[in-house]
């Protein structure tokens, strides 16, 4: 959970994104609120504002190998806007949120980069080979998944969230299906599309992978 501080920090952050565009301040914040009481629902232990604040930090770092880096950082914003464990749908009604709002806003083209770029964060499309994502997606996508190069303390809390969010599906359904998407992402030539973050992370990301994966597989049950 992230500090009054923090919340404080990241509401200037998104003033200053989009008050240059000329958008009334009123609605700035009320969107930024809305926004606020999305990622702090109850059922979501990982998929939280402390997620967000994290994937901006990294944004910020990679910033000059986007094209549209302030699209990126919108995208950041709503890409688990809408997060339900039970459905499969998230990113294509986040990608809506997104686009009803900055079409509200008369950004229309912007609108619809964003809601593609909220879409790309469907991890599975990647994985299942549909091609090289563009640059601004690179550098969204790397950071959704930097948590997966994190310190082994860090990379156990982000687990044991993403446990909490699914404690409703049986013990031994959730080793078998947490394991099949970690070993999805073990079989791509590389996590990282970035060469920033392919360097600094992908073997610290496979390490951590391969660790939870023997967690998984092994006889002790995982901690929820």
């Amino acid at each position: 959970m992230l500090s009054p501080e923090r919340i404080d920090a990241r509401m200037r952050g998104w003033y200053s994104l989009l008050a240059p565009l000329g958008i009334p301040p009123a609605e700035i914040y009320q969107v930024f609120d809305e926004l606020v009481v999305a990622y702090s629902q109850p059922h979501r232990h990982y998929h939280t504002l402390e997620h967000i604040d994290d994937m901006l930090r990294v944004v910020g770092k990679l910033a000059s190998l986007a094209d549209e880096p302030f699209a990126v950082q919108l995208a950041c914003w709503f890409h688990d806007a809408i997060y339900d464990p039970h459905a499969n749908d998230n990113q294509a009604r986040s990608a809506e949120w997104a686009e009803r709002v900055l079409t509200g806003w008369g950004l229309a083209p912007l609108a619809k980069r964003v809601a593609q770029l909220v879409l790309a964060t469907r991890h599975g499309d990647t994985a299942a080979g549909s091609g090289e994502p563009s640059r601004d997606a690179a550098v969204l996508l790397d950071a959704d998944l930097a948590i997966l190069a994190a310190p082994q303390a860090r990379y156990d809390r982000y687990t044991a969230g993403i446990r909490r969010e699914y404690a409703w599906v049986p013990e031994e359904q959730y080793r078998l299906s947490r394991a099949g998407v970690l070993r999805e992402f073990l079989a791509r030539p590389r996590i990282y599309h970035t060469t920033r973050l392919f360097e600094e992370g992908e073997a610290l990301a496979r390490l951590n992978i391969e660790r939870e994966l023997a967690k998984l597989e092994g006889t002790e049950a995982v901690r929820v």
